[in-house]
């Protein structure tokens, strides 16, 4: 009884089908539609990337504003390190936003409310310049006397001097500039100042200005 409904009803289908291929030879059931003969499949991507999966096609660096040794490029560049780019993120010692600030900092350029610096990408934009301008001008001598030497191997520059001392203060900056690389202290994470020193070196900071008494402000 039940071999016999099937038979009934694949019957009237399978006649329909025929007279379908027949009558639309090009339709989508005729599958040498999806041939790919004649497509260019040569699409530019990482041969790395496209075995990667899930997260770790969000971990790669393919995500990194690629603006060259220009001035955004050395924020950029920075603050990806920093913060992948974050403005609103706090990390495990509660330092702050794209360019993770601590609060000390924050208070040397004038800033003394974290949570509202936290929540206002403008303030933190203005914050990285006061700092970096502040930052040049207590190492402006060292920039001067160090600019294009070599210590352990690694070129010296203003924006290797000014990232380093973004990540570990300016007078630790000093201590290894006057050191040859003897002091080379390392944060919480491992990044040491002499590799800050080569990450962001001969980037174009020119922009920035020294100046003593830099504060943001909106």
């Amino acid at each position: 009884m039940i071999k016999n409904s099937v038979k009934n009803y694949l019957l009237p289908f399978s006649i329909c089908l025929v007279i379908a291929l027949a009558l639309y030879p090009n339709s989508s059931l005729n599958t040498e539609m999806y041939s790919t003969e004649g497509l260019d499949l040569n699409y530019n991507i990482k041969s790395d990337l496209a075995m990667s999966q899930g997260n770790d096609v969000a971990k790669s660096d393919i995500f990194t504003p690629h603006l060259g040794k220009s001035f955004e490029g050395f924020k950029e560049a920075l603050a990806f390190k920093e913060s992948r780019g974050d403005y609103f993120t706090v990390n495990t010692l509660g330092y702050l936003g794209k360019y993770q600030f601590g609060a000390e900092t924050l208070k040397l350029i004038g800033i003394y409310n974290p949570n509202q610096f936290l929540y206002n990408p403008e303030l933190q934009e203005k914050a990285f310049m006061a700092n970096a301008s502040r930052n040049k001008w207590i190492l402006r001598k060292d920039i001067k006397r160090f600019d294009g030497k070599y210590i352990g191997g690694v070129k010296v520059t203003e924006s290797g001097i000014l990232a380093a001392a973004h990540l570990a203060g300016p007078g630790t900056v000093k201590k290894f500039l006057r050191s040859y690389g003897d002091y080379n202290l390392s944060d919480a994470y491992g990044s040491t100042v002499k590799y800050y020193m080569k990450k962001f070196s001969g980037y174009d900071t020119t922009i920035i200005k020294p100046n003593k008494k830099a504060k943001a402000r909106i």
